[in-house]
């Protein structure tokens, strides 16, 4: 009895710092329009609070992932704790445009360290069914928090202020660093003391420039291509050094592989509804950041009430074929609102295809994260856990970036709201494209 309440008390300290990040991320959209009122910053200034966070966040995922393989998770899993809740509280403070964007780009750095040793601290203390609930719960969490973030960004920016969003963040970040000290052993999977320094350098700067060529505002054609060499001597590196921070041999499992694009390609159609969805109703219908955020809970509460099913269906179903069916789901939610039209009102053509797009949001992203960890050994477990982390923040700067740059040149609201629904539905075919031939290779397998 002892034995799995502590379980459940390790498991809980992980998930709910894992959740923190997530919320952090979505609070954002809901917030912005406060944020910019209150500091007095222009749109491309403004554009910065959530790209410095997005380009540390994005860049030092691999560092932050294999940093625990070499020195310990429970030890970089509290750095990134303080880090995290260092940078939420100065970013509540800032009382102006330097401090918020720098104080974000902090905050990004812990987020990068806690995201992949959150997963990998899970991967060494469950094993077996106990594992594959503790996953199934960690993918739950990504989607549920996302979405909540949503709900909870529109409900404190318009009650309180947008600061408490982040204010929020240090307590529960403080009383995780209390508990995993006495809670969470570290694992003894350490193989070396050597971090790869070539290949930590190479990849937060090749990845950093990669955000930026997406995110940035000027030079984003040096920057692709700083992130093009960069990347490029990366790999090198990784395939000559010893002990790499990203071994390659990561890449040699196809199914794998297949998770990773299905994945990508998932988290970019459902970022980039959630934003571009945000900007629709508050200028379409002209809600609130309060009635914004309230807007989502048909998304957000059918995605609870499905994720709680999942383990179930990935037992009878398996992971490849729930994956398939959870993004055809998510595909025909973002289509029904151009079906229905948008003249039909809130109800009919948004909230009804939420509680559809929800449903498979909901039970999807567990089974794609056991796909993308799939077997691992413990020694590359942070590795393998960043790598999942990286193709999660990558997806999200591209779906949006690439949704918004192909429809910055329709003025029109509606037409471009159901333009924007249209590309995102044909990345979110291109996700089920990616399951279906993990489904296939798993059969194959199989067979």
């Amino acid at each position: 009895m002892l034995s799995v309440a502590l379980d459940l008390t390790i498991e809980a300290i992980i998930l709910l710092s894992y959740f923190m990040i997530l919320l952090d991320n979505s609070i954002v959209f809901t917030s912005t329009v406060k944020i910019a009122t209150d500091l007095h910053l222009n749109s491309q200034t403004l554009a910065w609070v959530s790209s410095a966070y997005t380009l540390t966040f994005g860049g030092f995922q691999l560092f932050g992932g294999r940093v625990g393989d070499v020195y310990g998770r429970k030890r970089v899993f509290l750095i990134g704790l303080l880090l995290f809740s260092l940078g939420s509280l100065m970013v509540g403070v800032a009382t102006n445009a330097l401090m918020i964007i720098s104080m974000r780009a902090f905050q990004g750095i812990g987020s990068a360290i806690l995201a992949p040793t959150t997963l990998a601290l899970l991967l060494d203390n469950y094993h077996g069914t106990m594992r594959a609930r503790a996953i199934a719960a960690y993918g739950t969490t990504a989607g549920i928090g996302a979405s909540f973030g949503m709900v909870l960004g529109g409900v404190i920016t318009s009650v309180f202020s947008w600061r408490y969003g982040f204010f929020l963040n240090v307590p529960v970040g403080l009383l995780m660093f209390v508990l995993t000290l006495r809670f969470v052993e570290d694992s003894g999977h350490r193989r070396t003391n050597h971090l790869d320094l070539i290949g930590t350098f190479l990849s937060v700067l090749g990845l950093s420039a990669l955000v930026y060529s997406i995110d940035g505002t000027i030079y984003q054609l040096l920057a692709l291509i700083i992130a093009i060499i960069a990347l490029g001597l990366f790999v090198y590196a990784e395939h000559v050094v010893k002990n790499p921070i990203m071994p390659l041999r990561l890449f040699t499992d196809r199914q794998r592989n297949s998770a990773y694009i299905a994945r990508f390609f998932f988290i970019g159609a459902a970022f980039a509804y959630f934003f571009v969805t945000t900007q629709a109703l508050q200028h379409i219908y002209g809600f609130t950041p309060l009635l914004t955020g309230l807007a989502f809970l048909p998304a957000t509460i059918p995605q609870f009430l499905s994720a709680l099913q999942v383990s179930n269906l990935s037992t009878k179903l398996g992971n490849a074929r729930l994956i398939v069916i959870a993004v055809l789901f998510v595909t025909i939610g973002v289509f029904l609102t151009v079906v229905i039209g948008l003249n039909r009102g809130y109800w009919l053509a948004i909230a009804i295809p939420m509680v559809i797009f929800g449903i498979g949001q909901g039970l999807v992203l567990s089974p794609l994260t056991a796909e993308g960890v799939a077997n691992t050994d413990p020694e590359i477990a942070g590795a393998a856990s960043g790598v999942v982390n990286t193709v999660h923040q990558f997806g999200q700067s591209v779906g949006i970036s690439a949704v918004v740059a192909l429809t910055s040149g329709v003025h029109n609201g509606v037409t471009s709201y159901i333009m924007q629904l249209l590309i995102i539905s044909a990345i979110s075919v291109l996700s089920l494209v990616a399951a279906f031939v993990l489904q296939s290779r798993k059969h194959r397998q199989q067979g």
